[in-house]
């Protein structure tokens, strides 16, 4: 609630309570308080505002990357555990999936480890939206191997490239096993893949597409499933379903650089990347829930990433997206 307009409401309150003369006196609005109406959920702070969950009404229909899926599931629980009693759906489907239904008006959210391409923007202004990025976290690649795996621990990015084409593991050191290579990897709607071969493939999916022994899916769970099923297996995807299998399985350093807080923050991991949520202002305008949504994961973000194991945004980044929400809102409460 922004002060001005609170003050003046209670202002207006105290007015008409004095002109009523004997007539009972109706209790004004808390400071912090909103008004009736859809927008009732926000407390004021002097800042961002926060959210009552208990007072947001309304559905939000969310799609897109299986890298956001996990911490967009985990605040939407904390969500509805502070009050909110309508429906979320986070729809785990690639970011490209995602983006795809955003800008055909299916959703009002896209979640996505990737930033939107132009001809994603394109279509979006096709039907009147104009995207808005918000950064949510920051999540550093997993490359991923069986425990079994004992020959490799650290990779270059160039070798990375090797073994992911290569058919036998041997074919890349001969001191390696003469056993093939089973490659479980994130499908081609999928933003991790996007990221993968533009960090790994300079853009170019066709080696990797074309090698044998691969496996994709949108489904980052089978991924795992797959590689903790065999000692010749490899793969990659969001740090947090590593961090969710323990000793399941073993991650590779990058570059010689372990996949950590420290690393991630200083940017020396060479596979770190941003999260992302997309929405538009005429949606936050017009659905005040999925206003009151995007502002809870701006509160709440840090909480959100740490919880299923990623890494937060660096706090100005934060900031900005919260500057940017309350441009798209303007005037509405």
């Amino acid at each position: 609630m922004k002060r001005n307009f609170v003050i003046g409401m209670m202002l207006l309150a105290a007015m008409v309570a004095f002109a009523g003369g004997g007539q009972e006196e109706s209790a004004p609005a808390e400071m912090g308080e909103a008004m009736d109406g859809p927008w009732s959920w926000v407390i004021d702070t002097g800042g961002f505002p926060q959210v009552n969950a208990l007072k947001v009404e309304g559905n939000v229909i969310t799609a897109g990357s299986s890298t956001v899926f996990p911490a967009a599931e985990y605040l939407a629980a904390q969500f509805q555990d502070e009050g909110y009693t309508d429906n979320i759906t986070i729809d785990s489907i690639g970011s490209g999936g995602g983006f795809e239904r955003w800008t055909t008006g299916e959703t009002d959210v896209s979640n996505a480890s990737r930033g939107i391409k132009d001809s994603e923007i394109e279509a979006a202004r096709g039907i009147g939206r104009e995207p808005i990025e918000f950064r949510i976290g920051t999540d550093a690649l997993a490359v991923v191997v069986n425990p079994s795996n004992e020959w490799v621990t650290d990779v270059s990015l160039e070798e990375l490239a090797a073994i992911m084409t290569a058919d036998n593991w041997s074919d890349v050191d001969p001191s390696w096993p003469a056993e093939p290579i089973l490659k479980f990897i994130p499908g081609t709607d999928s933003g991790t893949f996007d990221y993968f071969v533009e960090e790994v493939f300079d853009e170019d999916p066709e080696p990797l597409l074309a090698s044998s022994n691969v496996q994709l899916s949108e489904d980052d769970n089978i991924l795992v499933q797959g590689i903790e099923g065999s000692p010749y297996a490899i793969g990659f995807f969001g740090y947090a379903y590593y961090a969710n299998e323990g000793e399941a399985l073993n991650i590779l350093n990058i570059e010689g650089v372990e996949a950590n807080t420290a690393n991630v923050d200083a940017g020396a991991y060479p596979l770190a990347r941003p999260l992302f949520m997309y929405s538009d202002a005429t949606i936050m305008q017009e659905k005040p829930q999925v206003a009151a949504w995007l502002a809870y994961v701006l509160n709440n973000a840090k909480d959100g990433m740490l919880g299923v194991g990623y890494f937060e945004a660096p706090a100005d980044v934060i900031e900005a997206g919260k500057q940017k929400w309350l441009d798209a809102v303007g005037d509405m409460y």
